[in-house]
Formats: structure tokens, C-alpha cells, sequence
């Protein structure tokens, strides 16, 4: 075993690994063998370390220093830099003040500041693919103590106490969950892992799978010992092949070191895992339509009662949660339920992950404690908007969600406030939005995702959803009228109230927030005909400005309608009967003499 003075963490998750993260894995491991040093430094690819507005990200210890958007052209200069000569190159390294150029952990770095990493405690800090790593770090030690300490009955008390409510939408209280599957009185009973992540702009449970597939892993058996089941699922979307190839992997070294299979650890407990690969629906993330999917049946929701606790997966008694929901359990188990119940709220216990994103300075990943504010998580961890402009709203909740305004920033965001403020945790999406987002168009986005992810199954969700979709169309292409607002609306509570599952239920919610809070909006589109933003294309109009044109005819010749003429060190037209509202002239006039209003 050597003995390392040194290591080298690069980030492995899919963002970083898209911006060439295994080149530069390969580029360090070649660069320190040309210096002859490949027994001196470790080098391992992690998972997700959430900073992604940074990435790709290396980081170099002893010293702990943060370097960020590394390239491969960088490689040689930090490898002979830094760990030959040790001097830091200061030019890559990620540092808030200029003296300080190495942090003593990651705490010390503005963006993890308030974040309380519990879900993610591992995720950039081992090496997923490493079962070793994850034993280092305590990992299956609370399987262990479970199965040689704890009945099935104290482990779903200690849940119950501990407040964890369900990280996947609805937050219901896992404990509960756990003990009614519990109770039936079956042979045969299930453990499904929900990692069919689907909301527009989420990577919560991609980067959990990706960045400690042991957490998961850990976690299912120990639910399987607590309701008496043998078998688990884990049905993950095959768009996350980074993290089915880990998930593949840690199964396989769990299997070789008896943590899964029969006799696990050495007891009579059998427990054995597969996976089950989504097409992409996003109604498969609804419980029952995920079960009919692993059956092999089409991916569509049943009415409850029975709940799946009671008769699941081949009618079987079954437990499902999410990812970020098993990626708390071994932690509650070790340090108890007190510990985690002191975290967050009332109501609302432990952190929550949220993926981070839109018109914000540090778009990543951030776990924080419930009961955090939006201001701080928009601006303390967030870094604030980009580009000197206004924050207009917060989506949370993806398509089931709401927006939330500026008056709302000092809230506390638990599941209660966020639903009383008509939005949702949801799986744990953030888009903010600035000024330059027109609400009618997100609204309409919103919609159109939704009306395509339907299943359907129901006539007021496969229909509804288009008529919605419809309406908004209108609204937005200026032929809209006051009748049909009142009309959206009554469409949209009738839709929340007869749909057969959550998908349909909640689906009318970016349309009902939007309505409420940004009303003046989707007037100003029906009753003036414009776009306040400028968003919605066929309510803007563009005009040059006769005092800023300086008749170069760039605008002219990018113009594929030709709309725009004029004579060379004239000022320039804008023909409106041609415009089609591209913008293409905007972004070439070099001057900024192309208005939009």
C-alpha cells in the first residue's frame, strides 16, 4: 500500500465530465509519470462537488487548494507548479481574498458556507467507484449496527422520531411509510429506489448516484431489513449512464464483500438489488406508473388506495423513496434522531438538495438546512444575478411548482410555506428568474412539458393540459383576451381537482402562481399586446435608432427576411410588415442602436 504525500481530486460528476474532466484525469496521471512522481501523488476522479459554475474543478491536498475551470492545457503547469516545486499557480486557483489561495476544507469557500451537507457529504470528497473509500468514511457501518443491534421495529422508530419526510415531492413522513409496509403480513415485500429524476433543470439524485452510489445502496438494505424484504429496485432514467455504470459497479463490490446477497454481514438477512432502466417518461417519477414500468407494463398511474406500502410492485407490500431520501438514512442511524430532528424546522427536519439554477451566479448543487431563506440561498450562496440585473421570481418544484416573488425571499423554505406561497419542494428544482423572463412564457413552457409527459391515462390531465397549453398560446402570440384569463383559471382548478395522480394535480400550479402574482403580465399581453420582457416574439417590435446607427448594414445583411434597408453611413430601417421577430439584428449591431419594445 503507498503511502501518498499528496492528492489529487478531480471532479467526476456529468457536468465536469462534459467539460473534459477524464482528459484531465488522464493528462495528471501522464504529467506526474513524466516527473516521476506517480507513487507520490494520488489521483482520484470523484463525484459532484455542486460548484458546477466553476467546473471542471481540481482539488489539490495537503494544501487544500481550490483550483476552477481547469483545462487540459492547464495540467502541465499545476503538475510541475504545484506538485513539483509547490507553488501554487494563483492564476486558476479559486480563492475570495487575494491572499487566500488554499482553503483548510470546503467550508471555507463563500458557496458552502450555510450549506449542511448531509445527503452529499460524500460527493467530492471520495472516489464513488472505490468501495474502500466508502468504508473509510463509516459507510455500512450503520447496516451493521441495524442488523446486530436493532430490531426491524427500532429502526422505523428511530425514522419516525427523526422527522425525515420523503426529498421526492410529496414529504410524506418515511418512518410511517416504512412501518405500514411493515405491518402487512406477506412473504414477499419490496424496496424501490424513485431515481427517475425528470424536472427540467434537476441533477439532484444524478449527482447522489454519481458521486456515493454506496449511500443508496446502504440505505435500501437497511429498509429491506426494517419492512422484511429481500429484494430491492433501483429504477433509474437511462439518461444518467455515468450513473448506472457506477451503480452497476458498487452493486457488483457490494455482492463481493457480503454487504448485499445472502448472509449479509454475516447474519440470516438476505437482501439483493437490480436495476431497472426508465425510457424517459416523466410520469414514471409518479409512484404507482414507476411500479407498472417494472413490471414491463406501460408506465401509467393507478388510483389509491391501496398504497404501494400495502400492495405494490406485483401487488406485494413495497416501499418506495428517492434518492436524496435513502442518501439520509445511514447518517440518522449513526448519529441518532436527535441529531438530525435539531436540523431545520417544526415541521420540516434535516436539508434538503436543490439543484440550483437560471439567472443566478453559482448554478449548482446546495444542500441546506430547512428553514433557510431564499435571499440567502439566491445571494449568500447563489452569489446574487449576474449582469447587474433584477431577481423577478424563484421557481421551485419544476413542472409541479410555483413561482415565488420578491416579497417571499425571507421566508423560511420548508414544505408547509412553500406550499402555502402555491408552490412546492418538489424534487428540489430552483430556477430564478430575473427581469428579462416573461412569467406568461414560463408558465407556457411549463405547460408544454407537462402536456407532452402525460400519460394519457385521465381526460382532464390529457386534455386539460392542451386546452391550458392552448390558451396560453394565444395569450402569447397577442391574440389573447381578458375572457380568456378567466377562462385559464377555472380550467386550471378544475384540472388540480379531477386529475388521477400528482402529475395532473399539480400541473396547473407554474400557470395559478403566475396568475397570482404576475396578473399584470398576462393583462399587459391581452390588453396592450405587448411583452413587458420582450420575450414573447410576436409582441415585440424592433426599431433602429436613428441617433446610435452608424450605417455600417451589418444589421442589413444578417437579416434573413431582408426587413431591414438603408444607405451605407445612413441610418438603417426596420420594414415591420417583414420582421419575423428573430433578433438576429440585435445581437450583430455592434453599436446597440436596435431596440426592442
Amino acid at each position: 500500500m503507498n503511502l501518498f504525500r499528496g492528492q489529487v481530486l478531480i471532479c467526476g460528476g456529468t457536468g465536469c465530465s462534459i467539460e473534459g474532466a477524464m482528459d484531465i484525469t488522464n493528462s495528471i496521471k501522464n504529467e506526474l509519470k513524466k516527473h516521476i512522481i506517480e507513487n507520490e501523488i494520488e489521483v482520484i476522479r470523484t463525484g459532484c462537488l455542486g460548484l458546477c459554475e466553476l467546473g471542471p474543478i481540481v482539488m489539490v491536498y495537503p494544501e487544500g487548494t481550490f483550483y476552477s475551470k481547469v483545462n487540459v492545457k492547464d495540467v502541465a503547469e499545476i503538475v510541475e507548479e504545484h506538485l513539483v516545486n509547490g507553488r501554487i499557480v494563483k492564476r486558476l486557483a479559486y480563492f475570495e481574498s487575494l491572499q487566500d489561495y488554499g482553503i483548510r476544507s470546503l467550508d471555507d469557500v463563500e458557496f458552502y458556507k450555510k450549506q449542511v451537507r448531509i445527503a452529499l457529504r460524500n460527493c467530492g470528497v471520495i472516489d464513488p467507484e472505490n468501495i474502500d473509500e466508502y468504508l473509510a468514511v463509516d459507510g455500512y457501518k450503520a447496516l451493521e449496527k441495524v442488523l446486530t443491534q436493532l430490531t426491524p421495529q427500532e429502526v422505523i422508530e428511530i425514522l419516525k422520531k427523526s422527522g425525515l419526510r420523503g426529498r421526492g415531492g410529496g414529504g410524506f413522513p418515511t418512518g410511517l411509510k416504512w412501518e405500514l409496509a411493515a405491518k402487512q403480513v406477506n412473504n414477499t415485500k419490496y424496496i424501490i429506489c424513485n431515481a427517475d429524476e425528470g424536472d427540467p433543470g434537476a441533477f439532484m439524485d444524478r449527482s447522489v448516484l454519481e458521486g456515493d452510489p454506496h449511500a443508496v445502496l446502504e440505505a435500501m438494505a437497511i429498509g429491506g431489513y426494517a419492512i422484511g424484504a429481500s429484494e430491492g429496485y433501483i429504477y433509474v432514467r437511462a439518461e444518467y449512464p455515468l450513473a448506472v455504470e457506477r451503480l452497476k459497479a458498487a452493486i457488483k463490490q457490494a455482492r463481493e464483500y457480503g454487504l448485499l446477497g445472502d448472509n449479509v454481514l454475516g447474519t440470516d438477512f438476505k437482501f439483493n438489488i437490480d436495476i431497472r432502466l426508465g425510457a424517459g417518461a416523466f410520469v414514471c417519477g409518479e409512484e404507482t406508473a414507476l411500479m407498472n414500468s417494472i413490471e414491463g407494463k406501460r408506465g401509467m398511474p393507478n388510483p389509491k388506495p391501496p398504497f404501494p406500502a400495502q400492495s405494490g410492485l406485483w401487488k406485494k407490500p413495497s416501499v418506495i423513496n428517492n434518492v436524496e431520501t435513502f442518501a439520509n438514512i445511514a447518517q440518522i442511524i449513526l448519529k441518532g434522531a436527535d441529531w438530525f430532528s435539531s436540523i431545520g424546522t417544526q415541521k420540516s427536519k434535516g436539508t434538503k438538495v436543490f439543484a440550483l439554477g437560471g439567472k443566478i451566479t453559482n448554478t449548482g448543487l446546495v444542500e441546506v438546512p430547512m428553514g433557510i431563506t431564499l435571499r440567502e440561498v439566491i445571494y449568500d450562496i447563489g452569489g446574487g444575478i449576474p449582469n447587474g440585473k433584477s431577481l423577478k421570481a424563484v421557481q421551485t418544484g419544476g413542472p409541479s411548482g410555483g413561482c415565488i416573488t420578491t416579497e417571499n425571499l425571507d421566508v423560511p423554505i420548508d414544505y408547509d410555506t412553500l406550499s402555502s406561497l402555491g408552490s412546492m419542494m418538489g424534487s428540489g428544482g430552483m430556477i430564478v428568474l430575473d427581469e428579462d423572463n416573461c412569467m406568461v412564457d414560463v408558465a407556457r413552457f411549463y405547460l408544454d412539458f407537462v402536456k407532452d409527459e402525460s400519460c394519457g391515462k385521465c381526460t382532464p390531465c390529457r386534455i386539460g393540459t392542451k386546452r391550458m397549453l392552448e390558451i396560453l398560446e394565444k395569450i402569447t402570440t397577442g391574440k389573447g383576451t381578458l375572457e380568456d384569463l378567466e377562462k385559464l383559471e377555472i380550467l386550471a382548478k378544475q384540472i388540480k381537482v379531477a386529475s388521477l395522480c400528482g402529475l395532473g394535480q399539480t400541473a396547473p400550479n407554474p400557470v395559478l402562481s403566475t396568475l397570482k402574482y404576475f396578473r399584470d403580465e398576462y393583462i399587459a399581453h391581452v390588453v396592450e399586446r405587448k411583452c413587458p420582457a420582450g420575450v414573447c416574439a410576436a409582441l415585440v417590435e424592433y426599431s433602429i435608432n436613428p441617433d446610435k446607427c452608424r450605417g455600417c448594414s451589418l444589421c442589413a445583411r444578417q437579416c434573413p427576411v431582408n426587413a431591414i434597408s438603408g444607405k451605407i453611413r445612413h441610418p438603417y430601417n426596420i420594414d415591420q410588415s417583414k420582421c419575423v421577430k428573430c433578433g438576429s439584428c440585435v445581437n450583430k449591431c455592434p453599436f446597440k442602436a436596435i431596440e426592442k419594445k
